[in-house]
């Protein structure tokens, strides 16, 4: 049983990452079940939307309290969050889309222990003078996070951008000087 319906949430994260408005049909579909199946274990398109993202904030929130814990400084510590993040980006990056659509309430709920922990990093890095302070914390942190979805994306489409220009991009954004993100980038392990 469990086994079934974690195909289907694999599946619908392919499904819709093609289509963001692909249907529960589609998504049958592709997963070899029928749609009976699909509405058994989520019962409307928004329970599966909000598993899907119940599922993205317990592996963003595992590495983010991970390396909040770590005491490494902030820009080092958004090094690893990338890094440690960026295979998950092109996984997840779908829920940007349907958070901007109908069901972007319920998604942006379900992702605000994420958020609150991109702040507390960012405002961090505010506080030790590593980040810029022309945005508050929040702001600043959705902001730079946003593009590491958005380089996902057209890493998807393109394959000519990676972690490393996500990183390296969003270190710039978040106010760390260039030749100290290509550092910081450069020594990752």
């Amino acid at each position: 049983m469990n086994e079934t319906r974690d195909r289907i949430l694999d599946v619908a994260l392919d499904v819709l990452g093609e289509n963001p408005d692909a249907g529960m049909g589609d998504i049958a579909s592709a997963a070899g079940v029928v749609r009976r199946t699909v509405y058994g274990h989520f019962p409307s398109r928004l329970d599966l939307v909000r598993t899907l993202t119940e599922r993205a904030v317990a592996e963003m929130t595992a590495v983010l309290t991970d390396i909040n814990a770590s005491g490494a400084a902030a820009d080092a510590a958004w090094v690893e969050f990338i890094a440690r993040v960026w295979p998950v980006t092109h996984r997840y990056r779908v829920l940007l889309a349907l958070r901007r659509g109908e069901y972007g309430e319920a998604i942006h709920g379900l992702l605000g222990p994420v958020d609150e922990l991109l702040a507390d990093l960012v405002e961090r890095g505010q506080d030790g003078d590593v980040f810029a302070q022309h945005l508050p914390a929040g702001t600043l942190s959705q902001v730079a996070y946003g593009v590491v979805f958005a380089l996902a994306d057209d890493d998807q489409q393109n394959g000519t951008l990676g972690a490393r220009a996500a990183t390296i991009t969003t270190l710039l954004m978040l106010g760390v000087p260039e030749t100290r993100a290509v550092t910081l980038v450069d020594d990752q392990p």
